[in-house]
């Protein structure tokens, strides 16, 4: 042990660049303990390391230089509580955002990937029943309301001009809900409500059996999908449950043809 260090090493040991330790002498800041009078040298001492971990630690949380000279200078305990307390809200809602956007990302990823096992597996064509393990949480928006002639565009752009008044994330996927298989048979092409992938939802998918098929197409262009469901279903002697959901594993972000998006549907049954 030295009773004092240059610079550089005090680099070394504090793992502070050197250029750093230099600006915030310059800055007043944080200073060296002595200087050479005839080169103006700077030296530091070990007993300095604590408070600049606390300088480098402040930095690091992103508090302003200005503000942490000001609290090595004034040592106000009520003033740095207040300090940490409005950074640890910052933080939050930094972390929310983070937590958004990976939920965001797992949604796209969770369709898109099932949209390209369908298409390599071949699957475009067949009616199924499939097993959903888990619940999902979606977001169910306000029931829809049509004019004549309308098809689910018109709601839609409506309620997309209006989503902020809902609450609604429109980063998150979105797909259709009809009520009952009649619902979905009467006005394919008009869902009773839409829905989006959120898991921050209240409105749950629940686990279990659903029959499920495809169509391409375009928004709402399901051809003859719900009849080959309803068929499907009649056939095989399956009693539908409850709720349709349709959603789009492949679209406009994945396929630039319109004509070619891929819509999957899901019947719950017994």
């Amino acid at each position: 042990m030295k009773d004092y260090y240059s610079i550089q090493e005090f680099s070394v040991l504090s793992g502070i660049e050197s250029s750093t330790l230099r600006y915030w002498d310059e800055i007043g800041l944080f200073s060296p303990v002595k200087r050479k009078p005839e080169n103006n040298y700077r030296y530091y001492s070990l007993v300095q390391l604590l408070a600049l971990n606390f300088v480098d630690t402040m930095s690091k949380l992103g508090i302003p230089l200005k503000t942490i000279g000001d609290l090595r200078n004034e040592r106000d305990p009520e003033k740095f509580l207040k300090i940490l307390e409005k950074k640890e809200r910052e933080l939050d809602m930094e972390l929310r955002r983070v937590r958004l956007s990976s939920s965001m990302i797992h949604a796209r990823q969770k369709l898109i990937r099932n949209g390209l096992k369908i298409e390599k597996d071949g699957l475009e064509n067949q009616i199924f029943i499939t097993d959903i393990e888990d619940d999902e949480s979606l977001v169910l928006w306000p029931k829809n309301e049509y004019q004549e002639g309308d098809t689910f565009i018109e709601p839609l752009t409506s309620f997309v001009n209006h989503s902020g008044e809902h609450h609604v994330d429109l980063g998150f996927p979105v797909g259709g809900y009809y009520e009952n298989i009649e619902s979905y048979m009467n006005a394919p092409d008009r869902p009773d409500n839409f829905i989006s992938i959120d898991p921050t939802g209240l409105h749950t998918r629940k686990a279990g059996e659903y029959l499920t098929g495809f169509a391409r197409g375009y928004y709402g262009d399901m051809g003859d999908l719900p009849l080959r469901l309803f068929n499907y279903a009649k056939e095989n002697s399956i009693e539908t449950t409850g709720p349709v959901y349709l959603l789009y594993p492949l679209e406009e972000t994945c396929v630039q043809e319109p004509s070619h998006y891929l819509a999957q549907c899901y019947i719950a049954v017994k």
